[in-house]
């Protein structure tokens, strides 16, 4: 079983919880939650009919990042070429962490089949987040 889905627009890492003072709960960022739906609406738009994974998970995460305004054209090809990869945020953790939250219980069962991951973060002209997740 293979799933490859695109998120479109600036990812957002995994946020670390926060805590209330006032009521001394535990939560997660707004910002963070947003996205994790995010990821789940577009997983679940794609594949109306999934069925989670129940073997184990190989996941490939490819986040591609705006290219800013005042590149000058010349480092602009260098980064579209791939020879420029973004070291900002963000970190790359925090990436495989949101997708791998947004889609537990939803693509696979629990997070705890995947044996392998690979996340890459390159420059494109449109900011997204492709996914592949491949049972082996």
């Amino acid at each position: 079983m293979i799933y490859e889905f695109e998120v479109p627009g600036e990812i957002t890492g995994k946020a670390r919880p926060r805590l209330n003072a006032r009521s001394g709960k535990v939560y997660t960022p707004t910002k963070t939650k947003n996205y994790e739906y995010l990821t789940r609406f577009y997983f679940t738009q794609k594949y109306q009919d999934y069925t989670p994974v129940e073997g184990r998970v190989k996941i490939s995460i490819i986040a591609y990042f705006d290219i800013p305004k005042s590149t000058s054209k010349k480092k602009e090809a260098e980064m579209l070429e791939n020879r420029i990869s973004p070291t900002k945020k963000p970190d790359i953790d925090n990436i495989t962490k949101v997708v791998l939250d947004a889609l537990n219980k939803f693509a696979y069962k629990d997070d705890t089949q995947i044996t392998e991951i690979t996340v890459v973060k390159k420059y494109a002209s449109t900011p997204k987040v492709k996914i592949k997740i491949v049972e082996y």
